[in-house]
């Protein structure tokens, strides 16, 4: 595996760090601060005498797992996963357990020497699941911590296999001691390939067709056009229809098998929730407008960081974030600047909706809200809206012909 690194250490959650103590066969190392954490990870001095813990781990896999099952509330009494993945009232702390049995090293936690192998499932909260037996999900599925996933690039789909140590005291699953191979290659060869920011990037040269017949969709695929690795936000005052463009983009651009296409809600309308859920793709988040800043943040880096992941070995992803409005603005920049068409590579485009523009788009879709509340079509504003070197994506007649709409559309609004 690649030589964990501070910084990226640094620009983990608690959560993380703790996950690969936990791989190390690192003891006490909950009752650490960050930074001493770290410390002991890395072996450095400072983190070496580590304080024996109150309890056993009770994160990891039961929490994943949790996290992707409907949950139950009691209103007098706090829950905690139960061992056999359910839950269980938590009326008093476990016990610890004997100290000698803590001071083991990580070798002795390996499930008699068992060496997994299955097809990654990456879930929202950035861990994973090795599905042994794909693509359905198993008891005997494996558990890969979110910095492992971070640390090897995974992506959903990806084969690969690894030692397996057995699930603690309060785990379902096993966990992923390591990642050795991933699609037949070395987990060093694979981690240790060139950054994605680093990565020499083109223009957007290949149009995504959209092939609707719709007026509004019709006129974006031929006045604003998009490509793979657009940077594209479709901007417009309230009811504009912003909402119902970006799900008709999808409901065009979905279903390609040289597309992987993820939707993140942020600040939605419950009953734009309910509508994304009854479709044929499930977001990879779903927050409502009552959502936090900080949470809607996180919730679309994960996805982003996930197509990012995909597009460096090649892939073409797509992202739709409905909307950027909730995000602090450095978050909702950062998401959008991901978007690059990757010199002979892979692809990662970003269409999301907001109030206006951020700045660095290669596509505005501006929308009209008069024409939108009079139910006239297209609902496009073309005077406002517009490509960035749009001969690439539909030659020099094409660039000619926007031109030539542009112009006669500022005359008429004039």
């Amino acid at each position: 595996m690649a030589v964990l690194e501070r910084s990226d250490l640094e620009a983990s959650p608690l959560a993380d760090l703790h996950a690969i103590a936990d791989q190390l066969g690192l003891d006490g190392f909950r009752r650490l601060r960050k930074e001493a954490l770290i410390d002991a990870i890395l072996g450095e001095p400072g983190g070496a005498d580590l304080p024996a813990p109150a309890s056993e781990d009770e994160d990891g896999p039961e929490r994943a797992e949790a996290a992707q099952r409907p949950r139950r509330r009691r209103p007098t009494r706090s829950r905690r996963p139960a061992a056999d993945g359910g839950d269980s009232d938590e009326r008093a702390a476990p016990e610890p357990a004997p100290r000698d049995s803590r001071r083991r090293p990580a070798s002795e936690d390996v499930a008699e020497g068992r060496v997994a192998s299955g097809v990654v499932e990456v879930l929202g909260n950035g861990s994973a699941f090795l599905r042994v037996q794909p693509p359905e999900p198993s008891d005997e599925d494996v558990y890969i911590s979110a910095a492992q996933v971070r640390r090897c690039e995974l992506v959903s789909g990806d084969e690969v296999t690894g030692p397996v140590r057995t699930p603690r005291r309060s785990e379902r699953y096993p966990s992923l001691v390591r990642v050795d191979t991933i699609n037949g290659a070395s987990a060093d060869t694979v981690s240790d390939g060139a950054r994605y920011d680093d990565l020499p990037v083109d223009y957007p040269s290949e149009r995504l067709a959209l092939g609707s017949k719709d007026p509004t969709l019709e006129a974006i695929e031929w006045l604003t056009p998009l490509g793979r690795g657009s940077r594209a936000v479709i901007v417009g005052g309230r009811h504009a229809g912003k909402t119902e463009t970006l799900r008709k983009l999808f409901d065009a651009l979905s279903g390609r098998e040289d597309l992987e296409v993820s939707v993140v809600l942020t600040g939605a309308r419950p009953e734009e929730i309910g509508q994304w859920r009854e479709g044929p793709v499930q977001p990879v988040a779903a927050l409502s407008l009552a959502t936090s800043a900080d949470t809607q943040d996180q919730a679309v880096e994960r996805a982003v960081e996930a197509a990012r992941r995909l597009a460096a070995r090649g892939g073409n992803a797509l992202v739709l974030i409905d909307n950027l409005d909730g995000l602090h603005p450095h978050a909702a920049r950062k998401a959008l600047a991901a978007a690059r068409n990757l010199h002979d590579g892979g692809s990662l485009t970003v269409i999301a909706a907001a109030t206006s523009p951020l700045g660095g788009e290669t596509t505005v879709i501006a929308l009209d809200a008069a024409l939108t509340s009079t139910g006239r079509q297209p609902i496009l504003d073309l005077v406002n809206s517009g490509t960035l070197k749009p001969e690439l994506l539909v030659g020099e007649d094409g660039a000619a012909a926007i031109t030539k709409a542009r112009a006669e559309a500022l005359e008429a609004a004039s």
